[in-house]
Order: C-alpha cells, then structure tokens, then sequence
C-alpha cells in the first residue's frame, strides 16, 4: 500500500493487522452495521434482531488493535420492525441491505467531508454498554444455551 493519508474499510470480516493499519497517516475509518459498543463481532445485524431489540444503527469508528473497539466518529440509528423477530436471518440481510448499507455510505460521506475541512471526531466507546456475540455462521450458535440469549434478554 502506497503512503495515504486515510484507510477505510466497511463491514469487514477481516482483521487489519498492525503493519497495515499504521500506514495511513490519520488512520483507518471502520463502519460497523450496529450501535458501537453494542454487537461487537460478525453477526451484529443478526443478533440485534434476535435479542428483539427495536432499535440498531450503524457506526463509523477508528480501527485499533481490538476488534470492534475503536473511538466513534460518527453513528446514527434505525428502528427494527417487530416482525424482523420471526425471521432473524433472512431479517438481517434485508436490514443490511435496505437500511444499513446506505446508512453507511452516509456516514461514511460525512466523515470524509468533516476530514477534508480538518475536522476529526473521536469519541471513546463507552465499555459499560460493550456486547461481543459469535458468528451466527457457525454450527454452535445453535446450541440450546445460546438461543436462550435472545429469550433471557428480551425477559429482563
């Protein structure tokens, strides 16, 4: 990779290791489709439904050595319909693809606009309210302790 000022990456499944994220000059801008720090992992559009949540988003933030952990620039949110419950898989890749994805692109927009007039948001996330839930691709995510997740906190 040539000297740049900026990287950025969005909903990536892969990790950007400390040689590739010192390159940039300001650093690396991430976008992950969930309410940072909440649904750190893959599968944060899934298990946000799952735990029928009714409210999710997107956040942009500056990649670090942790996955999912670095200091928010920017977020902004969405509802998710009640019915999304039902169906969490196929919910989640219609949330992505009708909400999400664009929310990114937006986000995204505006955090490159603010950079180009020399503005730079970073805000701490707050570890308080930190989620990490597993892949959903995995054949263990349906064991029966794990589906209760989604049961136990939508009764507390």
């Amino acid at each position: 990779m040539p000297d740049c000022d900026l990287g950025i990456t969005a909903h990536s499944f892969d990790y950007i290791g400390k040689k590739t994220r010192f390159i940039p000059r300001l650093g690396w801008l991430g976008y992950h489709p969930s309410l940072l720090p909440r649904h750190r992992g893959r599968s944060s559009i899934e298990w946000a439904i799952r735990m029928k949540e009714s409210v999710t988003g997107g956040t942009i933030f500056w990649l670090n050595a942790g996955i999912d952990r670095g200091d928010i620039a920017y977020q902004d949110w969405c509802w998710i319909p009640p019915e999304f419950h039902l169906s969490p898989q196929k919910s989640a890749v219609s949330l992505w693809r009708d909400t999400l994805l664009p929310m990114g692109l937006k986000l995204f927009e505006t955090a490159l606009n603010d950079i180009l007039n020399g503005v730079i948001m970073r805000k701490p996330q707050d570890k308080r309210f930190s989620t990490f839930e597993p892949d959903t691709n995995v054949k263990d995510i349906y064991r029966p302790d794990l589906l209760m997740i989604g049961y136990e906190n939508s009764h507390n």
